[in-house]
């Protein structure tokens, strides 16, 4: 099990992330607060790296089959890629959901825990689900690291 710490753009925490393996996928349960309500996008990128205010040092999405960017990519869809999320009007989201596409086994191709760690970052705008690369979710706006 990992337990991630989500922040925003200035540094704050906003809310958490336990991931754990199970025989499905990645079991994924994030609480959140604090947020812009409406529909976001929410994706697995590449690093362990949550460098305030854009985040942009988390790299791009976790990807290690090189597949395009939406679930509705006749192509595939990245490891990374996961469902859109609502925050309530009062700011608050609660997401749990499995990620058949990763593990979190070391030494395996789809794991976020590989040498740099990956993260778990939102956006601010919902993912269409099929624009490469990234869906048309606008900037991040909160980012966790996903590391051992």
């Amino acid at each position: 099990m990992v337990d991630v710490s989500l922040m925003n753009s200035e540094g704050k925490q906003v809310g958490t992330a336990t991931l754990s393996e199970t025989s499905k996928g990645t079991h994924i349960l994030l609480k959140a607060e604090g947020l812009a309500p409406g529909i976001k996008a929410i994706h697995f990128h590449e690093k362990a790296s949550c460098e305030k205010p854009t985040f942009e040092s988390a790299g791009g999405h976790f990807n290690p089959t090189g597949k395009e960017h939406g679930f509705q990519n006749h192509k595939g869809y990245h490891a990374g890629d996961l469902p859109n999320i609502e925050i309530d009007k009062d700011g608050t989201v609660e997401l749990e959901t499995i990620s058949p596409a990763v593990v979190l086994t070391q030494g395996k191709s789809n794991s976020l825990l590989d040498a740099d760690g990956s993260a778990i970052v939102i956006h601010e705008s919902a993912d269409d689900y099929k624009t490469d690369p990234a869906g048309n979710s606008g900037k991040r706006i909160v980012c966790g690291e996903i590391k051992k």
